[in-house]
């Protein structure tokens, strides 16, 4: 049940994460999933100092893998076109 929500969860993440960067018309669900995973690993590298896997979803959890993923996404655009949005 967990790799479920892992998927579900990243892909919502993922979603709104390139409507905030407005990269949703290029990336697919797929990419969308794998956007909100890596960047919920990334917050939680960032914010939560590595504790990333111990702590239930609330919505402290979830701003902070939304933030990862925007900080992702970020640096995507930065690599691929030398600017953010």
């Amino acid at each position: 049940m967990g790799i479920i929500m892992w998927l579900v969860v990243g892909g919502i993440i993922g979603w709104l994460a390139s409507v905030v960067m407005r990269t949703d018309g290029q990336q697919g669900i797929l990419l969308n999933i794998v956007v909100g995973i890596v960047g919920s690993f990334i917050g939680g590298l960032i914010f939560a100092r590595g504790d990333i896997n111990n702590a239930p979803l609330t919505i402290t959890t979830f701003l902070v893998s939304l933030a990862g993923s925007i900080i992702l996404l970020a640096i995507v655009n930065l690599v691929r076109r030398g600017s953010v949005r």
